[in-house]
């Protein structure tokens, strides 16, 4: 491979659906994956999947994905999120449940062209959005990453 691939980040918390579908659509992004555990929840508002799906087709002509393997587990989430646990923790352990899972494996540099990985995370630093584009970044080369 030796094209630059673009990926880019998002999270939706902190911005109303105008500021995260036209921040999508004049970056560029021709399909958003979902790295969500849980992607059904009333508290992902606009970004709950069946209506993800259908805003991202309707406003930009953009393509939903969803890839569990590009989640942490659920008491991966849970030892962070609820018992106030270490980031350095969570990183370690997520970054090891990439490399099990062979995420690398199971995405196409194609696939990832011009997409954009969602969660819920304001900011990229303390989400794993962020560890997952490095790790691609990382095992396939030639990715260049942008948080949005």
């Amino acid at each position: 491979m030796d094209k630059q691939i673009n990926l880019y980040t998002i999270g939706f918390t902190q911005k109303t659906a105008k500021k995260f579908f036209e921040t999508l659509v004049n970056a560029g992004v021709t399909k958003i994956i979902d790295t969500r555990l849980n992607n059904v929840s009333q508290l992902a508002g606009f970004t709950k999947r069946s209506d993800l799906e259908y805003f991202l087709e309707q406003i930009g002509g953009i393509k939903y994905i969803h890839i569990l393997d590009m989640a942490p587990t659920k008491e991966i989430l849970d030892a962070y999120k609820k018992n106030n646990g270490d980031w350095e923790v969570y990183e370690k352990e997520f970054l090891n449940l990439m490399r099990e899972r062979e995420i690398e494996k199971k995405i196409s540099p194609e696939m990832l062209a011009g997409g954009c990985l969602l969660c819920s995370e304001a900011k990229p630093h303390h989400c794993h959005r962020r560890l997952v584009a490095e790790y691609l970044c990382e095992k396939l080369g030639n990715i260049n990453i942008s948080h949005l």
